[in-house]
């Protein structure tokens, strides 16, 4: 079934030219200006939105707004016979997939075509996963479908069920409690046994025991009642150490102790109780290396790690992220009762690029922002956190609107303002929700501003 392309110029001949050329590989409409397009677009389940920044009196830009607020918005890729880097940004920030500078060569749009047209299936493919992942067997939190997400996968399935001790290594926000959750609903144990967490980097070595192994009333100043311990908590069930080479070298031979003998003793008592329990500890750190430096015990370490688990860094598999942001937008936007918020392709590009140093943690949150910050339903560049603008974008689409210069000698604060802001009018064709976000403010701020020097704005008051 052939995608359907709407090819928007306000030029005969070249709506011609690119509706011959393009007729046997996609279903192509044509219109000559923005009515005649929102009229297709109402009506067509366009795939694909090729529009000329000038339109006759209207702008593609606004076009590319209206397609992008749609239920099923169309990538979108401008094209103008005008092109500067500022305009370039700024059709990116309004959701183009691409820009192109007339004249054509059709070779090249060809092949963008074809490669916006296999991006947008793969979105879809994602968001239907997305909704489809794994929900019965105990893996639905879980995002991804690189072969290192997929072999992972597989792994905690043949693990699962058994009772054998797991250190799972990653860095910082990759998931590792995820994967332990997982290893526990995946097991017998979940039917009866809770799972319950321990952050050892939370606790100070004087807390750590009586948190592990429970206390008795009058053990310590302030036990003022006998408290049960995680170990107990998590009898029958699954604990899961998080953080582990945290833990102290004397804590670390207790620890040790309770994984040789099956039994803790509260802190203040000398009876031993029996636990089921099964170890699943997680860390960012080398403890390898730690043990070589004598930061842990070796003994302690051959314990824990019966089975590794090693989790990927999210720059080791790009393919997941437009699988996870997606999904994120939909979660967040629901907590946020902004149910139908989207990613921009714009925004999906920045963070397709990004190396993400702090992994599916530093994803979600960029993602939350992006969500709180939006204004309409389409999350562009604007809305994400500043240091994903421009950063480790490929050089052909790592192009940002170059600050205004200021003439020499000019101090005046006042006139620098005004003139900034009549640069970011500039730049937007007048579209002040663009120009608030080029600013950095919000549109209530650009309007007092406005107001407050109409006669310096009188072109952009009376047009706008």
């Amino acid at each position: 079934m052939k995608s359907v392309l709407l090819i928007v110029d306000d030029e005969r001949a070249t709506r011609s030219v690119l509706s011959q050329a393009l007729e046997e590989s996609y279903e192509v409409y044509s219109a000559a200006n923005g009515k005649a397009a929102r009229a297709v677009l109402e009506s067509e389940p366009v795939d694909i939105l090729l529009t000329d920044l000038r339109l006759g009196g209207e702008s593609g830009m606004d076009l590319i707004d209206y397609a992008m607020r749609l239920e099923r918005p169309p990538t979108c890729i401008m094209m103008t016979a005008y092109g500067s880097r500022d305009t370039a940004a700024e059709a990116k920030k309004h959701g183009a997939y691409y820009f192109l500078t007339k004249p054509l060569n059709l070779d090249e749009v060809e092949l963008l075509l074809r490669r916006a047209d296999q991006t947008r299936q793969l979105e879809a493919s994602n968001l239907e996963l997305t909704r489809q992942l794994r929900p019965a067997q105990g893996l639905d939190a879980m995002l991804g479908t690189s072969p290192a997400m997929r072999a992972l996968f597989d792994r905690i399935r043949q693990i699962a069920p058994t009772n054998a001790t797991v250190l799972i290594e990653g860095e910082t926000g990759t998931g590792k409690e995820l994967v332990a959750r997982a290893l526990h609903s995946l097991s017998p144990r979940s039917k009866g046994g809770k799972f319950v967490a321990v952050n050892c980097a939370a606790l100070s070595p004087q807390l750590m025991e009586s948190e592990l192994f429970g206390h008795e009333k009058g053990a310590f100043t302030n036990a003022m009642q006998r408290r049960i311990g995680r170990f107990e908590e998590a009898d029958g069930g699954t604990l899961f150490l998080d953080e582990i080479g945290e833990m102290d070298i004397p804590m670390q031979v207790k620890l040790l102790r309770v994984l040789a003998e099956r039994c803790i003793e509260r802190v203040g008592s000398n009876e031993s109780i029996p636990v089921d329990v099964r170890i699943v500890a997680a860390t960012n750190r080398d403890l390898q290396a730690m043990v070589g430096a004598g930061q842990f015990r070796l003994d302690l370490y051959q314990r824990l790690n019966v089975v590794d688990l090693r989790l990927p860094p999210l720059r080791g598999r790009a393919e997941d992220i437009v699988l996870m942001a997606n999904a994120f937008v939909h979660s967040i936007g629901e907590e946020n009762n902004k149910p139908n918020m989207r990613l921009s392709r714009a925004a999906l590009e920045l963070l397709r690029h990004y190396d993400w140093p702090g992994n599916v943690r530093q994803l979600r949150s960029a993602i939350e922002h992006g969500v709180i910050l939006c204004e309409g339903e389409s999350i562009t560049p604007g809305d994400l956190p500043e240091f994903l603008n421009g950063h480790n974008l490929p050089p052909e689409q790592a192009k940002v609107p170059r600050a205004a210069p200021i003439p020499a000698g000019e101090f005046n604060l006042d006139r620098l303002v005004r003139t900034t802001i009549l640069r970011a009018l500039e730049t937007t064709n007048g579209n002040r929700s663009a120009a608030a976000k080029l600013l950095g403010i919000d549109r209530r701020t650009l309007q007092r501003h406005l107001a407050a020097s109409p006669q310096y704005y009188k072109t952009f008051i009376k047009n706008t």
